[in-house]
């Protein structure tokens, strides 16, 4: 026996089954459950920021409202101190670039160099490799030249703002000498209250971070599900069509309508009026009832219709049949 082929149930069974898409679940829900506890800590954390800026505020309002207007007069003294420390920095980086532009230019002329060598020798001058060699090491060092000439500019001009802020700090220092000390211990708790608070802000930054990087997961996830789904829709439609494609089975025989009783030859001439009988009619009223009351004078009326045919003939001047042909019907 043919096996029959899965109902549409079982399909969408087995579609749903796809491996793919309870691996993107896992990996929906692993999202999903690390953009929950992520949440939680960064919310934590900015908690603990704006309280910690809320209590900085606090204790050195407390801590300005002792000390007086000394803070206001040391204040330019402490910003100088800030701009001379961030020069300082800048002037660190400059001399960095100054001096990787340095090595960059020395490599370039040491390439430069064995090039040259390479052209001038007897079996190479005519070697358009050494020359395209030659012209690229050139250029690598006009290009490191001029910045090693830019780094220098730049490193020259930090240094000097360097030295300005440092030399303004020098003159406040004396001029400010006593508010300055007065004012200390303000500035140091203000420099802890900063310190703490970069920390945080730091750390919130991470986790805001870590939040947007498994929101991303999240959506690829999501999306990787919604292109898995629709791949199963476009084969659900792609069978449906086909199975509305399909040829319809051939119609049944008579014989199997009937069952197992044969259909009578159809007639060979066109005289015969039992053409216009219906034996399929006959068939389905022999299944209905057994009895064949109904058949009885069938070949009288046969007969009749056969001699009033055969005078219709005579009248027309056509030959009479040599005999006359009663057909019986047997059941």
């Amino acid at each position: 026996m043919p096996r029959a082929p899965p109902r549409k149930e079982e399909e969408e069974e087995e579609e749903e089954l796809d491996p793919r898409i309870q691996e993107e679940l896992e990996h929906l829900n692993q999202a999903n459950e690390e953009i929950n506890r992520v949440e939680l800590q960064l919310d934590e954390a900015r908690t603990t920021y704006r309280r910690i800026l809320s209590e900085s505020a606090r204790k050195l309002n407390a801590q300005g409202s002792q000390l007086g207007n000394c803070i206001e007069k040391a204040r330019p003294y402490y910003e100088a101190r800030r701009l001379a420390k961030e020069a300082q920095q800048e002037t660190q980086k400059a001399a960095l670039r100054y001096e990787r532009a340095v090595s960059m230019h020395n490599a370039a002329r040491e390439m430069v160099f064995v090039a040259e060598q390479g052209v001038m020798a007897d079996k190479n001058r005519l070697d358009p490799t050494w020359q395209e060699m030659l012209n690229h090491a050139t250029c690598k060092v006009n290009e490191a030249e001029e910045e090693r000439l830019r780094s220098e500019r730049e490193h020259q001009r930090v240094t000097q703002l360097c030295q300005q802020a440092e030399a303004k700090v020098q003159s406040l220092q004396k001029s400010l000498k006593r508010v300055i000390v007065k004012s200390k211990p303000y500035f140091e708790l203000k420099a802890q209250f900063n310190q703490i608070l970069e920390e945080h802000k730091a750390r919130v930054t991470s986790l805001e971070q870590q939040v947007s990087q498994a929101k991303m997961r999240y959506s690829v996830a999501l999306r990787n599900l919604e292109q898995i789904s629709e791949q199963i829709h476009a084969r659900r439609l792609q069978r449906l069509v086909g199975r509305r494609a399909s040829p319809v089975g051939a119609e049944a025989s008579p014989a199997l309508l009937y069952g197992s009783m044969a259909l009578p030859p159809e007639p060979a001439t066109s005289s015969d009026t039992l053409s216009v009988l219906s034996f399929q009619t006959i068939a389905s009223d022999l299944q209905k009832c057994d009895s064949v009351e109904h058949l009885l004078g069938l070949s009288d009326a046969a007969s009749l219709n056969s001699d009033e045919l055969e005078e219709r003939e005579l009248r027309r001047g056509a030959q009479p049949h040599p005999f006359k042909h009663h057909r019986s019907i047997s059941l």
